[in-house]
């Protein structure tokens, strides 16, 4: 399921004013409870967005007119922001399989986010979502060799790899989905490396919401790896 979403999920900015219905609502919203329980967070469907859209660049993208959106909110930590990337992305690929439309996004008038921030919490960033007017685009992405580093094998690995791909088919598809992990004005600055010991290690190269993207795209990777089984959490 969340490798077809991966793949079918593009951002999507304008919306139609239809409600999410009831029965999807629950499903969300039971959803959201497991997530934060599995990454310590608060994530909170809010149905109404309000204003909380009304800035000048969400109007003219199309935003100021979904009709809810995720509050992505967590205890302040180092790792808050890549935890709330990597659950909120299992979160927007089980949307798109509910037949919802989503937008990660990071400009948006905070004084109007009416959802429940603690004391030590911190809200990061917001999801919207809904039924969009339509299911977005294709963007111009890397491609595999701008983004993947290989370490060199062992004189004794590259015996037994003789006349074989020496990329791991796991690790291929992996860097196929984080590829189409969406990030912060498609920046896609990260590296993922496959070590010589096999195992791999994802690079945040900076930029805006740099962390948040790196949960994203781990998100993917790892499901596209099958490393992650998010049919389980």
């Amino acid at each position: 399921m969340y490798i077809e979403a991966i793949k079918e999920r593009h951002s999507v900015r304008t919306y139609k004013e239809q409600k999410i219905e009831d029965e999807t609502r629950v499903l969300l919203e039971k959803k959201i409870q497991e997530l934060n329980e599995k990454g310590n967070l608060h994530l909170q469907f809010m149905e109404d967005a309000d204003n909380v859209y009304n800035k000048l660049l969400n109007k003219a993208v199309g935003l100021g007119s979904c009709p809810s959106y995720i509050a992505c909110i967590g205890k302040e930590a180092d790792d808050l922001d890549e935890r709330i990337g990597y659950y909120g992305q299992i979160l927007v690929l089980y949307a798109q399989s509910l037949g919802l439309n989503t937008c990660w996004v990071g400009t948006f008038n905070r004084k109007k986010v009416k959802a429940s921030i603690a004391d030590h919490e911190k809200l990061v960033i917001t999801i919207a979502i809904g039924y969009g007017k339509n299911q977005g685009r294709v963007r111009k992405s890397k491609t595999f060799d701008d983004v993947a580093e290989v370490a060199e094998v062992t004189e004794a690995a590259k015996s037994e790899l003789a006349g074989k791909d020496q990329i791991p088919a796991w690790f291929r598809n992996g860097v196929e989905c984080a590829l189409l992990a969406p990030t912060a004005i498609n920046q896609q600055k990260f590296k993922i490396r496959l070590n010589s010991d096999g195992k791999y290690e994802i690079i945040d190269k900076g930029g805006i919401y740099s962390k948040v993207d790196l949960g994203i795209v781990r998100c993917n990777f790892e499901i596209g790896a099958g490393l992650l089984n998010a049919d389980q959490l």
